[in-house]
């Protein structure tokens, strides 16, 4: 899909001109309207906290960009703002990218939940149906399920609540349930099972191969909502990937992973006042954002950029002090 596109000139930006730029990034004035990511219907408010911790990720980022920009015969960076579900990844990665765009450097921000392989309805279906499908099959692999149990499972399933690990108080069967559910759903979360990374790795390297143009891929919350938009690239130095799986090992060509980090409880908070998906604090979704939590962490020793979620730069000793705690 890209390989057609001419390639644009290097356009490789002064190193004292990033040194000028990374000076003066506290005097920076954020407007009430920026653009922001690509994802349709997503709804971003950017509040004086996320404000606070962009100007504090950014020189930080202009010091990794010269060594990027340095090494890159096109003068093209990849950065990708990673982070659980809801921690702030579109308000700071809209930031970062407006910064670069006031001070000459084009940014293009581009969202990562464009390209699960299904739209978010029946992903979150497909999702649970994996969790109940592993749960079941791991009880009768270790020959614990009988019609009485099976009887509460269904209950517990019509209430949303199956994932709950407190009904093993008093039924210590139902741990291998959930145990075999988190299992399965971890082989999902993250994978190319769920999510296009050919797709999204092939777009990053056509970016830093030059491209003047790429195609990017729109996925709303309907059937209907899913196309491609022709995005020009020929004035862009940086491409922003925002998104949860931003320094995935299924990925070669993002250059700086920034690492939004929070616990699953800052997650789920973050969460609720956002209510983006509704049933947000089912035990379900707790169980997702904790793997979701699991594979981050995994992950987390590429990130050149560690951010706490009270807005302090860690490093990964840090990080790993922190999250052990």
């Amino acid at each position: 899909m890209n390989n057609k596109y001419n390639r644009v000139p290097n356009n490789s930006v002064d190193v004292n001109k990033l040194d000028e730029i990374k000076a003066k990034a506290s005097d920076i004035n954020v407007p009430d309207d920026i653009p922001h990511g690509d994802m349709p219907g997503d709804k971003i408010e950017i509040g004086q906290s996320h404000i606070a911790k962009a100007k504090t990720v950014f020189p930080c980022l202009v010091e990794e960009l010269k060594k990027v920009f340095s090494n890159n015969p096109y003068g093209r960076a990849v950065v990708a703002v990673c982070g659980g579900s809801g921690v702030g990844k579109s308000e700071i990665a809209s930031l970062l990218s407006y910064f670069l765009n006031e001070n000459g450097i084009g940014s293009y921000t581009m969202s990562g939940d464009n390209y699960p392989h299904r739209i978010p309805k029946y992903n979150d279906a497909e999702r649970l149906h994996i969790f109940r499908e592993g749960a079941i099959r791991n009880l009768v692999e270790e020959e614990s399920l009988n019609s009485e149990r099976f009887a509460l499972i269904q209950q517990w399933q019509r209430d949303d609540d199956d994932a709950n690990m407190s009904h093993a108080d008093g039924n210590s069967w139902f741990k291998a349930y959930v145990e075999g559910g988190k299992k399965a759903l971890s082989e999902y979360l993250g994978t190319p099972n769920e999510t296009d990374f050919a797709e999204v790795d092939n777009i990053l390297k056509a970016f830093k191969d030059g491209a003047d143009k790429l195609w990017l891929k729109r996925m709303g919350r309907d059937e209907t909502a899913l196309w491609y938009d022709e995005i020009d690239m020929s004035d862009k130095q940086v491409l922003i990937i925002e998104w949860t799986h931003g320094n995935s090992d299924y990925m070669s060509n993002v250059d700086i992973p920034v690492l939004l980090n929070s616990t699953p409880q800052e997650t789920l908070e973050h969460r609720k006042l956002r209510n983006r998906d509704g049933k947000t604090d089912s035990a379900f979704t707790t169980c997702v954002l904790e793997l979701e939590q699991e594979k981050l962490k995994s992950q987390a020793h590429k990130a050149k950029i560690i951010l706490s979620k009270n807005g302090d730069i860690l490093t990964y000793e840090d990080y790993k002090k922190l999250m052990n705690d």
